[in-house]
């Protein structure tokens, strides 16, 4: 308040600065000196208005140091005298000629220099929405999940697929959408409230950045065959260019072959296209070979549309998702409606839903359920935290909880039969086994979609849409999981990088593009391959575990679902509750020793990795694992006592842990007696004049004010400040307004 004033005196003619309304210059010189001009000397709402600039408590003078954090004198005729003004309640607007006041008071609303801004919220609900929807629904939905559903037993892979979504998927959601929306903050300072489980927040950064190195690769490599699409002849569909060997096989030839019962092994154009045009791939990871500068092109132009998505906060993402998210599921449409009238579409679609009841009994599929769960809908990322603190604090985040994993779900089921309708319709054509056709990850997608594209009519224009819809995919789960990183910091050190928030992100993309240059060389695909199997696999399960044991067992189920209360108005179910303190730690406890178990070195297309690449691939996957005891242990550090005082400090909430700033605030209730005789309104400056006259120069004060200057109610003063006043303000200094 009184920063604002002050800021308000700067080259304003006759204004300046002195001492609140109780303060007032004596009448012989403030009031009294107002006559040579005909105006005179009022105080209204805490704001003292006097055409000469006396500096003067009492009899005493002040000097400009000490006077200038107060409230303004401004020179103002009373002729002049308009209206209290809109813009800033409790201040008097008058007409001094300022036709600058408007810019004035915008510029005093800007925070400082050494204030944070304010944060942003999302426009509308749907952006939100649209936001979570995007970032879960991802390539992985595309590539992965069909093939999982095959591999373990077709429609009932289903069964345990829905079970982990209901004990797991959902109440893990629901966790990180609540700690985001509650704090109103990102993945590192959300965790003010178990501060020795801080390096979970760090864990999500680090997974993130990983994370976001690889999979615009991805992208980059979606945006190539997109532009090889524009042309009137797919470069996979046949063979005869430099990239193909001997082996190639076209599909007519498949076809031949295979009805005359010849035994051949073949290499599909597409195949070729893929790993000689595009990665010109070398022997394994230790062979770099030289750089492709198409690759590098495209990963730049990657980077530019993640940097262009996000420079401007969640006001240009909330608008970009619009897109993002909803044309994928355009193209999914057109995919399934052209696939399901392709001959061979339906042999697809069965060999996908059919169901194997006996595949239930190996724990390898209950794994691969729980693990593609996890993974799908973005759990211990970061994501999801860092979307939610956009929120409105009373957003019903228990209702989208449960939406967002649904639609996710469902998202991917959808997929699968626009997935197996192609490839049924490819096995047709090829007159093989379904099985035969079959792939995942990027042999799906850059290999056996890309040739069934090449059977239809009008290939070009399919192919468009398919990589097209990838790279949309790929962006809405990019720029997300690289905002998860630029809030989480913001938020950490607002004051060294809210200001700076957009060069920081430029650095994060310029820094990200260099080190995914190693991907764009002829070893690109085993660097891939090898941060996506170590970099967010199995540290994602140890994340998670340690963000549900600490919110239910240390910071208190009681105490979170009080803080749900406070958003949504009621507390969670005990559906929740259980799930959150037993089953969802059993199940991510079950995943992570069936994972140590079942460890297998990483690999591509059958090739292993030297011994080096495995042990680089294992750091990074504990790079992020080994922030959450580094964290303890320096959360411990910094408190004092005994150990077990330094722990339970360290798991109790920082004095900044609370309710986000979107929160409502209750108002204080205070009531108060204006003690004055005056005829006139308290915002009329004749009241003033009035008690200047018939109340020996002192203005009607009243006890115990808890209100700032401009609130009529801050008249209301400590009844020593009459006597303060009387007495020439000497003991003024105990009588400083409370709520200032």
């Amino acid at each position: 308040m009184w920063r604002r004033l002050a800021k308000w005196s700067v080259g304003s003619g006759n204004r300046e600065v002195i001492g609140p309304s109780s303060w007032l210059a004596d009448e012989k010189k403030c009031a009294g000196g107002c006559h040579p001009c005909n105006q005179v000397s009022v105080a209204l709402l805490g704001i003292s208005l006097c055409p000469w600039r006396w500096k003067v408590f009492g009899n005493k003078w002040l000097s400009d140091k000490f006077t200038r954090p107060f409230v303004q004198c401004v020179c103002v005729n009373m002729a002049s005298y308009t209206s209290v003004s809109k813009k800033d309640p409790g201040l008097l607007m008058t007409e001094l000629g300022d036709t600058h006041r408007d810019k004035e008071i915008e510029a005093e609303q800007q925070p400082g220099d050494d204030e944070a801004p304010t944060r942003d919220q999302w426009d509308a609900k749907i952006e939100f929405l649209l936001s979570m929807i995007g970032y879960c629904v991802g390539l992985g939905n595309v590539w992965r999940f069909p093939y999982l559903c095959y591999r373990n037993g077709g429609g009932a892979f289903l069964i345990p697929y829905v079970i982990m979504l209901v004990f797991a998927g959902i109440p893990m959601f629901f966790i990180e959408l609540t700690l985001g929306q509650y704090a109103g903050l990102g993945s590192l300072p959300v965790w003010n409230c178990i501060p020795i489980l801080k390096g979970i927040g760090w864990a999500m950064c680090i997974i993130s950045a990983w994370t976001c190195i690889y999979y615009n690769m991805i992208i980059a490599w979606a945006l190539y065959y997109l532009f090889a699409s524009f042309t009137s002849v797919l470069p996979w569909h046949h063979c005869g260019h430099w990239w193909n060997s001997d082996a190639c096989v076209e599909s007519w030839g498949v076809a031949n072959k295979t009805a005359n019962g010849t035994n051949f092994t073949r290499v599909s154009p597409s195949e070729e296209y893929w790993h000689v045009r595009v990665q010109q791939i070398s022997s394994d990871i230790g062979e770099t070979g030289k750089m492709n500068w198409e690759l590098s092109l495209c990963l730049l132009l990657a980077w530019i549309f993640v940097f262009l998505c996000l420079f401007k906060g969640v006001k240009s993402t909330g608008k970009v998702v619009y897109i993002t998210a909803t044309f994928p599921y355009i193209i999914l449409v057109i995919l399934l409606v052209r696939g399901a009238t392709l001959p061979g579409a339906l042999d697809g679609i069965l060999f996908y839903i059919t169901p194997d009841l006996n595949k239930l009994r190996e724990s390898q599929v209950w794994y691969d359920a729980a693990s593609q769960i996890f993974y799908s809908i973005g759990i211990a990322f970061g994501g999801v935290l860092t979307m939610s603190s956009y929120n409105k604090f009373n957003n019903n985040c228990q209702r989208d909880a449960v939406f967002v994993p649904l639609m996710n779900c469902g998202t991917s089921v959808f997929a699968g039969f626009a997935v197996f309708s192609f490839l049924g319709f490819m096995a047709h054509e090829l007159n093989v086994d379904v099985k035969d056709v079959v792939a995942t990850g990027p042999g799906l997608v850059f290999i056996a979609y890309p040739e069934a594209l090449t059977l239809l009519p009008a290939s070009p224009f399919w192919a468009i849409c398919l990589f097209f819809m990838l790279f949309m995919l790929g962006l809405d789960s990019m720029f997300v999981t690289l905002e998860t990183i630029i809030t989480a910091l913001v938020d950490e050190f607002p004051t060294a990088l809210a200001r700076r928030k957009t060069w920081l992100l430029l650095g994060f993309c310029v820094a990200m593009y260099l080190l995914g240059l190693t991907q764009c060389t002829q070893a690109g695909i085993y660097w891939v391959t090898l941060m996506d199997w170590y970099a967010a696999g199995f540290c994602l399960i140890v994340t998670a575990f340690f963000m549900a044991i600490g919110i239910c067992w240390i910071y208190g189920i009681k105490r979170f679902s009080s803080n749900i209360k406070d958003m949504i108005g009621h507390e969670p179910s005990m559906y929740f509750k259980v799930c959150w303190m037993f089953v969802s730690p059993a199940l991510m406890l079950f995943i992570f020793i069936f994972s140590l178990v079942t460890y297998s070195p990483v690999e591509y297309n059958g090739k292993p990795y030297p011994g080096w690449g495995v042990s680089l691939g294992l750091l990074m996957a504990f790079s992020s694992i080994i922030a959450i005891p580094l964290f303890a242990i320096f959360a411990l550090y910094k408190q004092e006592g005994s150990f077990l005082q330094r722990l339970r400090a360290a798991c109790r909430p920082t004095a900044s842990w609370g309710p986000s700033k979107s929160a409502p605030r209750p108002e204080e209730e205070v009531t108060y007696n204006y003690k004055s005789d005056s005829p006139y309104p308290l915002y009329d400056p004749r009241s003033l004049e009035y008690d200047m006259k018939h109340n020996n120069g002192v203005p009607g004060l009243a006890n115990g004010t808890k209100f700032p200057l401009y609130d009529p109610r801050s008249l209301e003063e400590e009844r020593s400040s009459k006597e303060a006043i009387a007495n020439g303000g000497d003991d003024i200094s105990d009588n400083v307004f409370t709520s200032v």
